[in-house]
């Protein structure tokens, strides 16, 4: 969830820095997808990345079947969000 989180907050500053104000998390993906990685900004593997945290995320807190993450998920959740924070960040700075 932590690793989702950055990542999410990273994309909403991409958001901002367009003017632009998010109105859900599924939104922000198809931002994302649309004017960044459609347009070679960004490498799609982020947006899903994204996407697909944004989706375990949806299903912890409001699913009805107990979730349970591997230690080795969340390392690797842990990894992507540093990848995908700091590319977002190199992107701010242009």
């Amino acid at each position: 969830m932590s690793a989702y989180t950055a990542m999410f907050q990273a994309a909403r500053a991409l958001l901002f820095k367009d003017g632009i104000v998010e109105k859900s998390h599924f939104c922000v993906v198809q931002y994302l997808d649309e004017i960044y990685s459609k347009k070679g900004h960004m490498e799609q593997k982020y947006v899903t990345w994204l996407n697909t945290y944004r989706e375990e995320r949806h299903i912890s807190l409001y699913g009805l079947e107990p979730t349970g993450t591997e230690k080795d998920d969340s390392r690797l959740a842990i990894e992507r969000a540093r990848e995908f924070v700091s590319h977002v960040k190199k992107m701010l700075e242009e």
